[in-house]
């Protein structure tokens, strides 16, 4: 009797592996992605954070990047946690970056043309993604 009910518990347990792995969970739905927009903007604001901290590391610690850095991180933990602090962390990262721009197009303007063009392509997608996600404020959590 002990035997029988053995080979049903490993009968149950193969069965159950076997359909776990003919059910294949897209890479969306197993991070909880419903809006690929917001998780774009997201994945837009840890790429930023790490190009700034690596830059940080290059160019002699500036504080601005820094500080630039650091919130474009918490913006993106933010937006993928759907927090509703999240938008006045993306306002913020706005006008600093939009300051941090003019500023840096100002000084090095057409000395060296791919980094003009790295910092135009950087404000560009700063404001785009300001607005998408002031367009879509709604769906962050309290």
């Amino acid at each position: 009797m002990a035997y029988a009910v053995n080979i049903k518990l490993i009968n149950a347990a193969v069965n159950a592996l076997c359909s776990r792995d003919d059910q294949q969970m897209s890479f969306a739905s197993r991070l909880k992605i419903q809006n690929i927009g917001m998780f774009s903007a997201s994945m837009f604001y840890v790429i930023a954070g790490i190009v700034l901290l690596i830059a940080l590391l290059v160019t002699g610690f500036p504080p601005h990047i820094g500080i630039i850095a650091i919130f474009s991180l918490a913006t993106a933990y933010g937006l993928f946690k759907k927090r509703s602090w999240t938008i006045y962390f993306i306002f913020i990262i706005f006008f600093t970056v939009t300051a941090f721009a003019v500023y840096t197009l100002y000084s090095y303007f057409l000395q060296n043309a791919l980094f003009t063009t790295a910092i135009l392509v950087y404000l560009a997608l700063t404001w785009i993604f300001t607005a998408y996600t002031a367009s879509k404020r709604n769906t962050l959590e309290d």
